[in-house]
């Protein structure tokens, strides 16, 4: 059977190879910002907010929002990253909206995407990407070791996606020194926390920044989250509808 995290990389394959067609450069000169460094120093719960316009699950979340002063208000109360979704067909978001979030807040901001080839990465880094995803359940091991190596030539973050015991062992033995937990099923779209909670307890003492992402809602949530051993929370939808904004990412800052 199909699912929608198969019909996202068929689209970014044709993505990639018009990329790969247009032969811009990507080349530029600059140094990420560390989010790693920011986690491992932080008396708090680190905070990845997430500027997100839509997704495959939920349908239009926030259409009519501006993504610098989202941003900002996620920078000015607290957040430690902000992710930014880049995705088109899928999210309704745009390297456009990258670049100018980079350029109006000082923490270190996440291409949200579907990587597949290192010519994404070139970008998002030429761009002002300082984090890049990679999702375990897109990639083989090759895949995921090469575009793990090429992002870290950069001097890019990581946040490698997991969302069951096999990728986590893959995560883990690549070395990946932050590992996203995923409590939504990228096959069904469904969200359960306890999926942090179930995969901390076998690999909560491995030496890595673990962030739990999806299905966050609640004060409430993050300190179970904490509890379970997650050293970060990422949160888009929650924020994205949000009526007080720096209310909910304040409520999210939970201490260690």
């Amino acid at each position: 059977m199909t699912t929608i995290l198969d019909k996202i990389i068929d689209k970014k394959r044709e993505e990639v190879a018009l990329l790969k067609q247009s032969a811009l450069s990507y080349e530029t000169d600059r140094t990420p910002v560390s989010f790693y460094d920011r986690v491992v120093s932080s008396k708090t719960m680190a905070l990845i907010s997430e500027v997100k316009r839509a997704s495959p699950s939920k349908g239009d979340i926030n259409l009519g929002v501006d993504p610098v002063e989202q941003a900002k208000i996620y920078a000015d109360n607290g957040a430690d990253a902000v992710s930014v979704l880049t995705d088109t067909p899928f999210f309704k978001g745009t390297m456009d909206d990258l670049k100018a979030v980079k350029a109006n807040i000082p923490i270190p901001v996440l291409n949200k995407d579907f990587i597949i080839d290192e010519v994404q990465i070139d970008r998002a880094y030429a761009s002002g990407g300082d984090i890049i995803l990679l999702i375990a359940a897109a990639l083989n091991d090759e895949e995921m070791n090469r575009l793990y190596r090429h992002s870290k030539e950069h001097g890019l973050d990581v946040l490698v996606e997991v969302h069951d015991e096999a990728e986590m062992e893959r995560a883990l033995k690549m070395e990946a020194n932050i590992i996203g937990i995923n409590n939504r099923n990228l096959h069904t779209f469904e969200t359960n926390l306890s999926t942090t909670e179930r995969l901390l307890r076998s690999y909560g003492k491995e030496n890595a920044i673990f962030v739990s992402e999806s299905g966050i809602k609640s004060q409430e949530d993050a300190i179970r989250l904490k509890e379970a051993g997650a050293k970060a929370l990422l949160v888009g939808e929650t924020l994205m509808r949000a009526g007080n904004v720096a209310k909910a990412v304040r409520s999210l800052k939970v201490d260690l």
